[in-house]
């Protein structure tokens, strides 16, 4: 399972691999639910459960209760050429559970540690030059 999280105050985002011991921390927890970040090395910060996606692709949705797939028939727009118009979709209940793979998270509450430690910045490739 990967772990997504993202930093409100600094837009930054990083992601990590959980293993199993630390994906456990996650199973039965809901969309919105709030967790310490202790077990993924993040101490002190707390994270606020906001979407994912299962091993099929298919997201999580907060309408949803439990953990199992349904077609659901969704608004495509509320205004402009396709207002009115539904859609059938397929989507995943918005619990965690050990189908997903992967969870994204807010920071809600910050630790001692610097988040610039915690995120570090990635280096960006130069661009290649075209050979003629």
């Amino acid at each position: 399972m990967k772990l997504m999280y993202s930093d409100p105050k600094t837009g930054l985002t990083a992601q990590m691999e959980l293993d199993e011991a630390q994906s456990a921390q996650l199973l039965n927890r809901r969309i919105g639910d709030v967790v310490e970040g202790a077990p993924f090395g993040l101490s002190g910060y707390k994270l606020k459960i906001k979407g994912g996606s299962d091993s099929s692709g298919f997201p999580l949705d907060r309408s949803i209760q439990g953990s199992q797939k349904l077609h659901v028939m969704r608004k495509v727009a509320s205004s402009g050429k396709r207002k009115g118009e539904y859609k059938r979709m397929m989507i995943r209940g918005g619990m965690i559970s050990t189908d997903t793979i992967q969870v994204s998270a807010v920071i809600t509450e910050y630790g001692s540690t610097p988040i610039e430690t915690l995120m570090p910045k990635k280096e960006k490739k130069a661009p290649e030059e075209k050979k003629e």
